[in-house]
């Protein structure tokens, strides 16, 4: 599947290793459930659902088949890694905005993947006719906020008590967005076409 701006399957190199970056397809769906119940539950709870449990699982394949939603995973040795999904809803009043969704194993962390995960996403919006990303994170989750921070990201919002986690105890959720179309162009302006950011 190339047609949506950028090559997959293909590898690319982070501090850990090389990995395989793909799109998801229905078959991908018990190594997906398997890294989703491998995730602290405190780094579901930005997601709308608890993707851990199979039938929302189920749903999620479902949801890649009527093309609402777009997910690249990070692939080694057969195991999932990471993902990014862009979620959108083109017959909605906003399909021009999409949710990024970004989640990674905690020993994947710190090696540059989930950054090339979101870049990598970048490099699919403008042939989806996406112009802004948002992204939803705990507010506690600091380290990715500054990460999406560096990005170009900033603060819209943060909703207070949002989410409940299984125990019961309400957490803040931090919204934050992106200008598509500037990222765009600031990829064409150093040539980048493979959605690294300069």
């Amino acid at each position: 599947m190339s047609q949506l701006g950028t090559s997959y399957p293909r590898t690319v190199d982070t501090k850990s290793g090389q990995v395989e970056l793909r799109f998801m397809e229905a078959t991908d769906r018990d190594a997906v459930l398997t890294f989703a119940q491998a995730l602290p539950l405190h780094d579901l709870l930005f997601l709308p659902r608890d993707i851990s449990v199979p039938k929302v699982l189920d749903a999620w394949v479902r949801e890649l088949d009527r093309d609402a939603l777009t997910t690249v995973l990070a692939v080694r040795g057969g195991s999932v890694l990471g993902c990014a999904t862009i979620a959108r809803e083109p017959l909605s009043w906003s399909p021009h905005v999409a949710e990024l969704r970004v989640v990674v194993l905690p020993e994947a962390r710190g090696s540059g993947l989930g950054r090339t995960l979101s870049e990598s996403a970048f490099a699919l919006a403008v042939p989806l006719g996406i112009e802004k990303f948002v992204a939803h994170m705990t507010a506690d989750q600091t380290a990715a906020i500054a990460t999406f921070e560096t990005m170009g990201y900033r603060a819209e919002a943060l909703l207070r008590d949002q989410v409940r986690d299984r125990e019961g105890v309400k957490h803040d959720i931090v919204i934050l967005s992106h200008d598509v179309a500037q990222f765009a162009a600031r990829m064409a302006a150093y040539g980048l076409a493979d959605g690294q950011a300069p």
